[in-house]
């Protein structure tokens, strides 16, 4: 049932989309490396809240979230992550362990809009989505990839190709595990929002769609109001602020055994970044899940109630017969006397 002949979007959608670590992991994704590589994940993390002052004192600028990722790959340098690859990142995002109830969660939101007729007739279907600043191999090989519709993380270049590598022919070496050597992909707080808008205008489906170019909302994919972002703190504050703007609705998490979290959270709501926070429990009882499942039917009926209302406002009523009732004939003298 497309909403008109004349727009890109023939069916709705409603987007999901979920930060990662602290959302949908507790803690952060990338503890399995440190383990397989017995490095130390405190100090780690410590030597990387250090390095921007540090670069700073030396006349760069860099962000965290490039400290982090150049640190993993000095340590392959260096030798303590020796044979780090994309392969291994995968195989390691198999051990990564999800909160109470995920993925099942992911396969119920779906069925929440499969389970209503009146939601099939109208084309509605559900998507998710993660959008990471950790490392998207992990996300791709964890337990809950099957159930997404697209990840966005940080990537890596193996064996990255030397200058004037156009001039010559490069050897093939099969069976080569090579190590992760450069930054693919960077995403921080602010290029999530880039993000939201490759999903909400299509190009994430459609390459011709290019993130930068005019699209008219009418023929944009999935418009941000039929949006549910969820993540876990004030990081997060760039996309809150865009998809709640747009008509999305917004939802933080916190992990119940963390008062300070649940802080957090709360200010959040208080300054009007979300519009609500519960627990990172996602089992069938909870509150968050309850929330998530109310807020899906309630898109969808929105969704329902604008395209009914589209229809009526554009079909005109058919021509019908008019049909003039006999005249009444007129009272004799004797009736109104007499009755009848």
């Amino acid at each position: 049932m497309a909403e008109s002949d004349n727009t890109l979007r023939s069916r709705e959608i409603v987007a999901v989309i979920w930060d990662f670590d602290k959302t949908l992991v507790p803690g952060y994704m990338q503890e399995p490396i440190f383990e397989h590589f017995g490095v130390d994940e405190r100090q780690f993390w410590a030597e990387v809240n250090r390095l921007p002052e540090i670069y700073t004192r030396r006349g760069v600028h860099v962000s965290k979230d490039t400290s982090y990722l150049n640190h993993l790959l000095s340590h392959v340098r260096n030798g303590q992550m020796r044979g780090l690859n994309n392969r291994l990142l995968r195989q390691l995002g198999g051990k990564l362990k999800f909160f109470p109830g995920l993925p099942k969660l992911f396969d119920d939101l779906r069925e929440t809009v499969r389970a209503h007729p009146e939601f099939i007739r109208h084309e509605i279907s559900l998507e998710h989505y993660i959008i990471s600043t950790g490392l998207a191999e992990m996300i791709r090989g964890s337990a809950i990839a099957p159930k997404v519709d697209g990840i966005y993380g940080c990537e890596f270049v193996e064996n990255p190709l030397p200058p004037h590598y156009s001039r010559q022919e490069e050897m093939a070496l099969e069976g080569v595990d090579w190590e992760i050597a450069q930054i693919g992909v960077m995403v921080d707080n602010t290029i999530k929002t880039r993000f939201i808008f490759e999903i909400n205008k299509g190009s994430n489906k459609n390459p011709e769609i290019d993130v930068n170019a005019v699209v008219r909302p009418e023929d944009r994919r999935v418009p941000i109001k039929n949006m549910i972002y969820i993540a876990d703190g004030p990081s997060d504050v760039p996309v809150f602020s865009v998809v709640r703007r747009n008509g999305g609705q917004t939802y933080a998490v916190y992990d119940p055994a963390n008062p300070a979290e649940f802080a957090q959270n709360d200010a959040l709501l208080q300054t009007g970044r979300i519009h609500a926070y519960g627990p990172a429990d996602y089992r069938p009882e909870s509150s968050t899940t309850q929330w998530l499942k109310m807020h899906v039917r309630a898109i969808c009926e929105r969704i329902v109630r604008e395209r009914e209302d589209a229809v009526s406002a554009r079909v005109t009523k058919p021509p019908r017969h008019l049909h003039t009732p006999p005249p009444v004939p007129a009272k004799s003298r004797q009736d109104e006397l007499f009755g009848e």
